[in-house]
């Protein structure tokens, strides 16, 4: 039998991005939820999780919504009106301008609101949207702290460290014509034998503000559908496909 991790992100984004996600959960194939604490719509996407049996992590955030720390604390990642600083900022930057001890003041301060909407440490801790060596830095030396599994970043098929293991993340749903099936298919069907295929997801229906606030649109939508489906409960048992938790890593 082949193990894989298939996981959702974002949940918090939104009301409309929270229902998609519970839909994936409760009637589809994932059992692996990132948290994004710092939004509004956070406890709302938790309470629609409540009672089922899925590894949360957190999705730590440094480009969307507000941070959980005084702005003034963290100037290199916050805008003069009190909001982390969007995507494509971090995207468009030469250097990389994240200060590493502001970072990680966040990076704490979202740990902790985990540990108290939750009850308790994250499954997994990993961040959101951003690619920068402070950044992961931070993320890094916050969970050595905590003792709670680091999930490293990796888009161009470097395999990452987790628990003596290797993981082989597949995230394709910027890329054009994405096909979310095609793209389970490919990574569980990659011969492993050193670790686990992982799918990076980000599921979920579309209102204003994530119309308004988010890139990444109905490659959502196509994921709920994907991961909810028949025809991909039917491929990963004709496959003998099992599909794992990172706290089972």
């Amino acid at each position: 039998m082949t193990k894989v991790i298939v996981r959702a992100d974002d949940l918090g984004y939104s009301e409309a991005v929270n229902l998609g996600i519970e839909k994936t959960v409760k009637d589809g194939i994932i059992n692996n939820v990132g948290v994004m604490v710092n939004m509004p719509a956070t406890q709302h996407g938790l309470d629609l999780l409540t009672g089922t049996n899925v590894c949360l992590g957190c999705h730590t955030v440094i480009c969307a919504g507000r941070p959980l720390t005084d702005p003034k604390l963290i100037p290199s990642i916050t805008t003069p009106d009190g909001y982390f600083k969007p995507s494509k900022v971090y995207r468009s930057a030469k250097h990389d301008f994240v200060n590493l001890d502001e970072v990680i003041i966040e990076i704490e301060a979202q740990y902790q609101r985990f540990v108290t909407l939750t009850g308790h440490k994250p499954g997994y801790f990993e961040g959101h949207a951003v690619v920068s060596d402070n950044f992961i830095k931070g993320l890094q030396l916050v969970a050595e702290k905590h003792g709670v599994r680091f999930l490293n970043f990796s888009f161009d098929g470097t395999p990452t460290p987790l628990n003596g293991k290797k993981l082989y993340v597949a995230m394709e749903s910027m890329q054009p014509n994405y096909d979310p099936l095609v793209t389970l298919k490919k990574m569980a069907l990659a011969p492993h034998t050193d670790g686990y295929g992982v799918m990076v997801c980000h599921p979920g229906y579309l209102d204003n503000y994530i119309l308004t606030h988010s890139s990444l649109t109905i490659p959502r939508t196509q994921e709920v559908a994907m991961l909810c489906s028949d025809e991909t409960r039917d491929w990963l048992k004709e496959n003998d496909i099992e599909l794992i938790r990172y706290d089972e890593v």
